[in-house]
């Protein structure tokens, strides 16, 4: 009878060995699951309890507050230095432009009247370089001599004598080669702003 049908060995084998399969299957999601689940929590030990949840970004930019107390101290240091370098200037003009020019007229003076020496000779450019060498000198040292006695005890007069010197040969040879400069420029009929010009270049 149909009933008494039972299934082939071979059927049965199959049937058995796609069990085992699907067990394993089933057994190797479980363990997949169990050590995930293992993972997050040894994870999830090493955390500190307080730790932020999101990390801070570091930025080099600096806060409102910050640039709003900075910009006083920036505009002062700007002045300060604005103010400065007007000191040194009219400390210059006051010590070297002067007593230079002071030296060169008076020295052309004597060269001309005094001495008979023409303006477009060399005895009278090295006259007039003289001149402006001795003003530079003379100059420099009695600025810092009397800013020294009134207003800074730390200035070394030595040093400065050593400096007046220097920039007296700077000087002479600068008001040396003043008048020949003008007479070659005024010989190649140049008006006055470009002979003015090749001169203080």
């Amino acid at each position: 009878p149909l009933g008494s049908l039972t299934t082939p060995a071979p059927l049965q084998h199959v049937k058995n060995s796609a069990n085992i399969t699907m067990l394993s299957s089933a057994s190797s999601r479980t363990l997949l699951n169990i050590g995930s689940r293992i993972q997050c929590r040894q994870f999830a030990s090493l955390t500190p309890p307080n730790a932020p949840t999101s990390r801070k970004v570091h930025s080099s930019t600096k806060a409102d507050a910050d640039v709003v107390e900075a910009s006083p101290a920036i505009e002062k240091v700007e002045q300060s230095s604005l103010a400065k370098r007007f000191i040194v200037t009219a400390e210059v003009t006051v010590s070297k432009i002067f007593p230079a020019g002071f030296g060169w007229q008076t020295s052309s003076i004597i060269a001309e009247n005094h001495l008979g020496y023409a303006p477009d000779s060399a005895a009278f450019a090295l006259t007039t370089g003289f001149g402006d060498a001795v003003g530079v000198l003379v100059g420099h040292t009695a600025f810092y001599a009397a800013k020294k006695a009134a207003v800074d005890s730390s200035i070394d007069m030595e040093k400065e004598a050593h400096v007046g010197l220097l920039l007296g040969s700077a000087a002479f040879c600068s008001g040396t080669a003043w008048q020949p400069l003008v007479d070659v420029l005024q010989g190649m009929n140049l008006p006055f702003l470009q002979v003015f010009a090749g001169t203080w270049a």
